[in-house]
């Protein structure tokens, strides 16, 4: 690591990040190499392996920041209005709307990120995992005081597994659509919206 103030060092990994968000909104994660990353950054692409040693590791931040924006808008949901369970569906299904980039991170990348990330990157990660996680346990807790723990640890570990799959389920492209037509499978279009609605609302509703 570059000698520096944690400052700069923290506003260079964001510079470094952010290249790497604007390429994946146009590219896919296998098209994408360290040099392109920094052929739009200030950086070259030697110097960025002073921040981070292998793509992954640059995916894996970004998943991060991903989860910090999502946990703070719970965190929003938790000190806000009172909601009953079509509320705090509702309110939780918008909060990951706007997360399609991170859906679309834990769907198909999260394997490699985490295997060719050093053990202090994916630490810092899962902190962040954890941490989100807590502030919805908690907001579950507030609203629905009725849930006992094992009831909010059985919606936790539904729903976090259940995220993995709502990017494939809500960006099908043209060639996945042809082949359905193909095979007579009836597709249904569905937001990332409908789909977290659907199941929070259907889940809570079978605890009360």
């Amino acid at each position: 690591m570059p000698k520096g103030s944690e400052k700069l060092t923290n506003a260079r990994k964001d510079e470094i990040i952010n290249a790497c968000a604007r390429l994946y909104e146009e590219k896919s994660f296998r098209e994408i190499s360290i040099r392109d990353i920094g052929a739009i950054t200030s950086f070259t692409r030697t110097s960025i392996y002073n921040y981070f040693q292998t793509k992954e590791e640059i995916f894996l931040s970004l998943l991060e920041n991903e989860y910090g924006a999502w946990k703070d808008e719970l965190e929003s949901i938790l000190n806000g209005e009172e909601l009953d369970r079509i509320g705090f569906s509702s309110a939780l299904a918008s909060s990951l709307e706007k997360r399609g980039r991170m859906l679309r991170l834990l769907s198909m990348n999260i394997y490699d990120m985490e295997t060719n990330s050093r053990i202090e990157n994916l630490t810092s990660f899962k902190k962040t995992y954890a941490e989100t996680i807590e502030v919805l346990s908690m907001a579950l807790k507030r609203f629905f005081p009725s849930l006992s723990d094992d009831d909010v640890g059985a919606f936790i570990y539904s729903f976090f597994p259940f995220l993995f799959g709502v990017y494939p389920y809500t960006t099908v492209t043209e060639k996945q659509k042809r082949a359905m037509e193909n095979v007579g499978f009836e597709y249904g279009k569905y937001s990332i919206y409908d789909l977290v609605y659907a199941f929070v609302s259907r889940f809570l509703k079978a605890f009360s």
